[in-house]
Order: C-alpha cells, then structure tokens, then sequence
C-alpha cells in the first residue's frame, strides 16, 4: 500500500458550537479568574485531541468561518438568516480557540467570505492527489465531498465517537453518489441554512427522484413523466430549485494558501502549555497529561 501522508481536516466551527451548547445549557461556561468562559475552547480541543488520538494524523490543519456574511448572502438574502446571534458568553470563545490552535502550533484557515466548509473542501481537493483526507464535522454537506482519498467522520454523542462515511458507504446506504447529494439538498432544501429548495418535496421524495433520474438536468428533462404533483411543485419553483443548488454546493475552488509543509504535526511546544496554565484551562492540562502522546511534550 502507498505510503501517502495522512492530513487530518477539522471543521472548527461545529466543533467549537457543540462544545459550546454540550455545557452552556446547564450553566456551565467554566469561567476563568479573568472572568472570561473557556467551555467552548475546552470542549473543542478534546474534541481535537481525541480525533488526534484515534485518527493519528501526519498533517492536521483547523478551518473556520471568518464573519456571518459569504458569498451565498449575495446570492440569497435569506441564506442562514435564520440563524440567532451567537450567545455573549461564546463571541470571545471565537479569537480564544484560534490562539490556542496556533499555540499547539497547528495552521488555523479561513478566508472573508467563504465558509469553512469551503475552505475544507478547497484544501481537500486540492491535496487529494497527495494525501489521504479525513475530515472530522458535525455537518453532513461535506458528505458531498466524499473521494477515493477522502473520508468524512460526523460526530455523534460524546467524544471520539463518530459516524465514519467513506464513498462506498455512502452509495451503500443511500444509493447516489457524493455528488449527486448535492441535487438532493437543491430539491428538498436545507432549513438550517435557511434555503426552501422546491415546496412540498422532502427527503424522500428528493432521494427517489435523484435515485431514479440521476440528476437535477436529466430530472428536468423527463419532468413529463413525474406525477401531476410533482411536476406543478418543480416547474412553480424553479428558480429557486437552480438557486438551491448553487447554495448547496461546497465551493472548491477557494483561493486560500495551503501547503502540507506547514500542517505537518510536531511535538506539543512547552509555551502551549504555558498558555493554557494562563488561561486556566484545567480539562486541556488534564487530558494531555493522560494522552498516549503525553511523552512528546516539550517541558524542558
């Protein structure tokens, strides 16, 4: 077998957020003495830890949303718009998490108007070649880009358990390529994201339709052969049928900087653990003393 470096692909922000909700609802914000919550960042880096641990990654690089607005908001006025502000108690998290990961001296990437989604797959694409990806999300959009190369492990409840898709398993189980989940989402929507896709068509029937025609373009051309129904809910929604799909679709084509060099994995330096101590970071300290790889910390 191709000795290929490993890279590890992590979605920050929904690592970060269900850290965050995990402690928040019981009022638990794990405030340091300066006063300031640090249960999202210790949440997320065990998180980190974990997928480090069982994953054993060679390269490891962390992507983030960099502010609300994208591109898809100038495509769609009501993309996310949903969504409420993020709690005061996590806003100061966002900058913290990111010094942290520098300090553990792995690359945090994340580009003005794209998403980390975007991100992930731009890098993941770009690296396939080179590399087998995994990338660790609590979001299933990125099932779409599932390769040869390219594995997506969702989380499930607790840490390190994960869902561990590969493109295989996803024809397995739902019977369409990685690509054609794209046009699913186009039809049926996404109501976390704030995208309608066509009215009155769900899950299912957007799963069967793919199934049967194989893409939004062949479903088009046969639209005469679908149920009364069905072709008066596509034809009166058209418009944001081809619009759902543009926003479902991850773009991959984001120009960020990315090289292997620099997300290679090296010892834990002692001034991450400086940091942490400053910080008060009890659970982090915790955890990596008990690690496997508890031995390659730089203390002296």
């Amino acid at each position: 077998m191709e000795n290929k470096p490993h890279l590890l692909l992590v979605d920050g922000m929904a690592l970060l957020f269900r850290s965050f909700y995990a402690t928040s609802v019981t009022g638990q914000f794990m405030m340091n003495s300066k006063g300031m919550p640090t249960n999202a960042v210790q949440g997320f880096m065990k998180h980190l830890f974990y997928a480090l641990e069982d994953i054993e990654p060679s390269h490891t690089a962390i992507c983030w949303d960099m502010g609300s607005k994208t591109f898809r908001n100038e495509m769609f006025a009501g993309y996310k718009a949903n969504r409420s502000a993020p709690p005061i108690e996590l806003i100061p998290q966002f900058d913290l998490v990111k010094d942290v990961v520098e300090a553990f001296d792995l690359p945090n990437h994340g580009l003005v108007g794209y998403e980390a989604d975007d991100c992930i797959g731009t890098i993941a694409n770009a690296m396939k070649n080179e590399a087998n990806v995994t990338i660790v999300t609590g979001d299933k959009d990125l099932l779409q880009l599932l390769d040869e190369h390219i594995e997506v492990r969702i989380l499930q409840k607790g840490f390190g358990n994960y869902k561990i898709y590969s493109e295989s398993l996803f024809q397995d189980e739902l019977g369409l390529t990685p690509k054609q989940f794209i046009d699913v989402k186009a039809l049926m929507g996404d109501t976390s994201d704030g995208y309608p896709g066509v009215k009155g068509i769900g899950e299912k029937t957007a799963l069967k339709l793919i199934q049967e025609y194989g893409s939004i373009e062949q479903l088009l051309e046969n639209i005469d052969h679908l149920t009364p129904g069905q072709r008066k809910k596509i034809e009166e929604d058209m418009e944001m049928l081809h619009l759902s799909r543009k926003l479902a679709e991850i773009n991959c084509q984001v120009p960020i900087k990315f090289s292997l060099e620099t997300s290679l994995r090296k010892q834990i330096p002692k001034s991450f653990f400086e940091l942490i101590e400053e910080l008060e970071l009890k659970n982090i300290r915790r955890h990596l003393i008990q690690s496997k790889w508890a031995e390659n910390i730089a203390l002296a």
